[in-house]
């Protein structure tokens, strides 16, 4: 029997989440209903409720979770009732032609739940990257559950879900970053702030700080940025170079996604260096550059998608870390909200005032 749970719903374009009752279907065939026990609020929940991803109202919002298995559908093996799990929105198929070449964090095959969670009027909901975790339960195909130690904190774990897996995986799986690189880090928010904690537990040496915000700038020095720049004061490719011997980082990794900051991205790299591009661009953006200085610099020009993580190999490992001391992933708790604070939390992370807000259920 489908069950009534409270959870967060956006109806309309700019306009302000409701808190309301939604039905939860028991899982079908390779779902699973999870318990949520706690869920960070990420910009692109905000992005949802503004219509800038569809306009596929109304939808079920929060994505960055850990919760218990309450139940799964038939055929599911992976997971059980009773596991501590982080969720994750890209479910591989095992299938398709990346997974068969051994490249799963490329499936271009991800997948849902198959059934749709509704409005007690029996309105489908569109679940938020798939997930709809900002309520009591929500209905996820069992790939997206990743079983994790049970004695992990939920409000830091669950934000491996998204932005600290996105920043981490660009610097440690999509930009290689080794030890003795150098990697500068344009936007230091969630995830550029991630991007750095990466790129230092990966061992670079130098780890140079870009951003708008002092705030910003302090909070990526405390989580292991070694120099900042402020980019309303000074050139940030000339302040790259000038903090690279005059050559460049070996990896920049853009956390932005406008063109502006690519371009920077793409100068204040050294020869043969890598770009990584984990901010997201909106689709009206465009770049003019000549083409010849892609050409003539060389180097690797890369997107990020996810941080090119594989859930069951990446989680697990990066929750151990953060459980030994050695991965301070507690530190992107900024504060621990209630269920009905989520349009207050939007107006704080707008303000640039929190690195995460999570939702405690």
């Amino acid at each position: 029997m489908p069950q009534q749970v409270r959870g967060v719903v956006s109806r309309a374009k700019d306009a302000p989440v409701e808190l309301v009752t939604i039905n939860i279907p028991d899982p079908g065939p390779g779902e699973a209903v999870v318990a949520i026990a706690a869920c960070g609020v990420c910009h692109t929940d905000l992005t949802y409720r503004e219509g800038g991803i569809n306009d596929e109202y109304p939808f079920l919002l929060g994505h960055e979770a850990a919760g218990i298995v309450e139940a799964v559908g038939e055929g599911v093996d992976t997971v059980a009732p009773g596991d501590f799990v982080v969720l994750n929105w890209r479910a591989v198929c095992g299938k398709c032609r990346a997974c068969k070449r051994g490249r799963p964090w490329y499936c271009f095959d991800t997948h849902n739940a198959k059934q749709k969670m509704t409005l007690e009027d029996g309105t489908e909901l569109t679940p938020a990257l798939g997930i709809g975790a900002f309520a009591d339960k929500t209905l996820v195909a069992a790939g997206q559950c990743t079983k994790v130690d049970s004695s992990a904190d939920p409000a830091v774990v669950g934000l491996l879900g998204c932005g600290v897996m996105a920043g981490m995986g660009a610097a440690m799986n999509t930009g290689n970053v080794t030890r003795g690189d150098s990697v500068a880090v344009i936007g230091c928010g969630g995830v550029g702030d991630a991007t750095i904690v990466g790129a230092r537990l990966a061992g670079a040496n130098r780890i140079i700080a870009i951003d708008r915000d002092p705030k910003k700038l302090d909070w990526a020095t405390d989580l292991g940025a070694t120099h900042t720049v402020d980019a309303t004061s000074a050139d940030v490719v000339e302040a790259v170079q000038a903090l690279t011997g005059g050559f460049g980082a070996d990896v920049v990794i853009d956390a932005v996604g406008r063109p502006e900051t690519w371009k920077q991205a793409f100068y204040a790299r050294d020869l043969a260096g890598t770009v990584v591009l984990v901010g997201v661009p909106t689709p009206d953006m465009t770049l003019d550059m000549p083409l010849v200085d892609f050409f003539s610099r060389g180097g690797s020009l890369k997107s990020s998608w996810y941080g090119d993580c594989l859930p069951e190999r990446d989680f697990p490992m990066l929750v151990d870390l953060y459980q030994q001391g050695r991965l301070p992933l507690e530190k992107f708790v900024t504060e621990r909200i209630g269920l009905g604070d989520v349009e207050k939390a939007f107006e704080t992370m707008h303000q640039g005032e929190v690195l995460r807000s999570v939702v405690i259920l």
